[in-house]
Protein backbone atom coordinates (compact mmCIF):
# COMPACT_ATOMS: atom_id res chain seq x y z
CA UNK A 1 0.00 0.00 0.00
CA UNK A 2 2.83 2.42 0.84
CA UNK A 3 4.37 1.94 -2.59
CA UNK A 4 1.08 2.81 -4.27
CA UNK A 5 0.72 5.97 -2.18
CA UNK A 6 4.31 7.05 -2.92
CA UNK A 7 4.00 6.39 -6.65
CA UNK A 8 0.64 8.18 -6.72
CA UNK A 9 2.19 11.12 -4.89
CA UNK A 10 4.96 11.33 -7.50
CA UNK A 11 2.51 11.28 -10.41
CA UNK A 12 0.28 13.82 -8.70
CA UNK A 13 3.24 16.16 -8.34
CA UNK A 14 3.89 15.90 -12.09
CA UNK A 15 0.21 16.59 -12.86
CA UNK A 16 0.17 19.52 -10.43
CA UNK A 17 3.29 21.02 -12.00
CA UNK A 18 1.82 20.65 -15.49
CA UNK A 19 -1.43 22.36 -14.48
CA UNK A 20 0.45 25.25 -12.87
CA UNK A 21 2.57 25.70 -16.00
CA UNK A 22 -0.57 25.59 -18.15
CA UNK A 23 -2.14 28.16 -15.85
CA UNK A 24 0.78 30.58 -16.28
CA UNK A 25 0.83 30.01 -20.04
CA UNK A 26 -2.89 30.74 -20.28
CA UNK A 27 -2.47 33.90 -18.21
CA UNK A 28 0.30 35.08 -20.53
CA UNK A 29 -2.05 34.84 -23.52
CA UNK A 30 -4.99 36.60 -21.88
CA UNK A 31 -7.73 36.06 -19.36
CA UNK A 32 -7.94 32.28 -18.85
CA UNK A 33 -11.24 30.47 -18.29
CA UNK A 34 -12.12 29.52 -14.74
CA UNK A 35 -11.53 25.80 -15.26
CA UNK A 36 -7.88 26.46 -16.11
CA UNK A 37 -7.42 28.74 -13.11
CA UNK A 38 -8.87 26.20 -10.68
CA UNK A 39 -7.42 23.06 -12.31
CA UNK A 40 -4.35 22.87 -9.98
CA UNK A 41 -6.55 22.67 -6.88
CA UNK A 42 -7.59 19.01 -7.19
CA UNK A 43 -4.05 17.64 -7.52
CA UNK A 44 -2.93 20.02 -4.78
CA UNK A 45 -5.47 18.67 -2.30
CA UNK A 46 -4.66 15.08 -3.25
CA UNK A 47 -0.96 15.87 -2.77
CA UNK A 48 -1.73 17.32 0.63
CA UNK A 49 -3.55 14.18 1.79
CA UNK A 50 -0.98 11.74 0.43
CA UNK A 51 1.86 13.86 1.82
CA UNK A 52 0.27 14.00 5.25
CA UNK A 53 -0.24 10.24 5.14
CA UNK A 54 3.44 9.66 4.33
CA UNK A 55 4.50 12.17 7.00
CA UNK A 56 2.45 10.56 9.78
CA UNK A 57 3.14 6.94 8.79
CA UNK A 58 6.50 6.52 10.61
CA UNK A 59 5.03 7.94 13.83
CA UNK A 60 1.97 5.70 13.72
CA UNK A 61 3.80 2.51 12.77
CA UNK A 62 6.37 3.00 15.55
CA UNK A 63 9.39 2.13 13.46
CA UNK A 64 12.16 4.45 12.45
CA UNK A 65 12.09 6.39 15.68
CA UNK A 66 15.72 5.54 16.48
CA UNK A 67 16.84 7.00 19.75
CA UNK A 68 14.40 8.75 22.05
CA UNK A 69 15.13 12.06 23.72
CA UNK A 70 15.40 11.80 27.49
CA UNK A 71 15.98 8.04 27.59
Amino acid sequence: MNGVIRQGHRWLSIIFTATVIANFAAMAVGEPPAWIVYSPLLPLFLLMFSGLYMFVLPYVSGRGSGRRIGS
